[in-house]
């Protein structure tokens, strides 16, 4: 290890490399922190590509696993160090390196955070749609690797639906480029749609070329609360039904209300079973749009819809949604499930939350963006009693199970991990799961990049 240690030293500058114990532990978890999360050997911060290539070339040598992290706002446990590896924090790789309004792209290192690019390409006209609710804190080369969603999606898609072209260092430090620069390209396998959400576990990514679009026209939210939960759900898939395509669409359940009111007094009426969140960025036809969801919304029993006045009242009801993972933490320790059904099984979803949840004897909270059928049913538990664990993690796993049931995914937006790995096969089935183990082994036949994540072990 001391000849890993010098070696990497050789190449870096002397404040990249971090091997204080006291130091390096910092860097062990993402938010998963319910997941396993091993004590690196070092942790190394570059400012360039270049240095990224020297760690895997030293790396590679000595068959040292490495953990690329961005800000380790993860929820999946895909950024947590593993014993004796050497985590690649690529923060400090932060310049948005250019923005083009010709060919409407900007192109960014991976510790950008999302929030900075957003504000930066709206000051020249144009818009990044995706936006995670951690964006403020989220870096772009997290939001890549997990091809992240957020408010947005249920409009403009996700992350993956931005990236024209990558750089990517290979476990072999090799300088790989993907995709292309211009809107059409169909050359050539996808490579950079295989990199995009694949975790780390390919490539560190080191540079990304991102489609934006015209910046959206003036917005208007409308909150809809309703008695019960089914209600409204039923009116989301009404709206969708209807054509109304909301630049936003958010569900937030009785308990998350309850949770957001406790935590920062939003205004909010904790009374209710569900808060519905509706959008328009249609400018002048914004106020058709939310005034024909209301009115859906009020047919299926809205207690109440109010459509907020101007774009500061509009943006307090967003932070309201944004604070919902800070504000459910205070309830306690949390198992964040990351499910996504077809609109039409959202019902049966939460009822199936509900029952679960009664049995298990467990309190969720479920939030989500519930345009595109993706919920995040919380299991919310006190981690000093085992068998609030045990029960929590019941309650976690039969969620999933009826998620898969219902048609939908084991993750919408966060990332398999560590967390979801075990439920990776019984989404995929044994075939595809061989195909993903022999594009790992083609990108890292020694198996040092975030190994123990996405894949489990054979």
């Amino acid at each position: 290890m001391n000849t890993v240690l010098d070696e990497l030293a050789a190449g870096l500058p002397a404040d990249a490399l971090i091997t204080d114990p006291a130091s390096t532990d910092a860097y062990r978890f993402d938010e998963a922190s319910f997941c396993a999360a091993g004590a690196p050997l070092a942790v190394v911060r570059p400012t360039e590509t270049e240095q990224v290539q020297h760690v895997l070339r030293v790396a590679s040598a000595h068959r040292v696993p490495v953990v690329p992290q961005g800000a380790r706002s993860g929820l999946s446990g895909a950024a947590n160090a593993v014993d004796g590896g050497i985590v690649l924090s690529l923060t400090r790789m932060d310049r948005i390196l250019e923005i083009d309004p010709v060919d409407q792209v900007a192109v960014v290192e991976p510790g950008v955070l999302n929030a900075v690019l957003s504000r930066a390409v709206l000051e020249q006209g144009m818009y990044y749609p995706p936006d995670p609710s951690s964006w403020e804190l989220s870096t772009m080369g997290g939001n890549l690797a997990t091809n992240a969603g957020g408010l947005c999606c249920v409009k403009y898609g996700v992350t993956a639906d931005f990236v024209r072209g990558l750089e990517v260092v290979t476990a072999s430090g090799e300088l790989l480029r993907t995709g292309r620069r211009t809107a059409k390209g169909v050359a050539g396998y996808d490579l950079t749609k295989l990199v995009v959400g694949s975790e780390g576990t390919l490539g560190v990514i080191t540079k990304a070329t991102l489609a934006l679009r015209p910046a959206p026209e003036a917005a208007l939210t409308m909150a809809a609360a309703f008695a019960s939960a089914a209600d409204a759900l039923s009116a989301v898939t009404r709206i969708m039904a209807a054509g109304l395509q909301p630049s936003l669409c958010e569900f937030l359940d009785g308990v998350t209300v309850r949770a957001i009111q406790d935590y920062r007094d939003m205004g909010l009426p904790t009374g209710v079973g569900a808060l519905l969140l509706t959008q328009s960025d249609r400018g002048p036809r914004a106020a058709a749009d939310v005034e024909a969801m209301g009115e859906i919304c009020t047919e299926l029993g809205a207690l109440d819809v109010a459509v907020a006045s101007d774009a500061t009242e509009s943006e307090m009801l967003m932070q309201a949604r944004r604070i919902v993972h800070f504000a459910v933490e205070k309830l306690g320790s949390t198992l964040i499930d990351d499910v996504a059904v077809p609109r039409a099984k959202l019902v049966e979803l939460l009822d199936g939350i509900t029952a679960i949840a009664e049995e298990h004897d467990v309190v969720v909270s479920c939030p989500g963006h519930v345009g595109d059928g993706n919920m995040h049913p919380t299991v919310i538990f006190d981690r000093g009693d085992p068998a609030a664990v045990e029960r929590a993690q019941k309650a976690f796993d039969a969620i999933m199970q009826l998620g898969l049931a219902l048609g939908g995914t084991i993750t919408g937006e966060h990332g398999v991990g560590v967390l979801k790995r075990g439920w990776l096969e019984t989404e995929l089935g044994e075939l595809s799961l061989g195909l993903h183990r022999k594009i790992k082994e083609a990108f890292d036949p020694l198996g040092i990049l975030n190994p123990g994540k996405v894949l489990a072990a054979d």
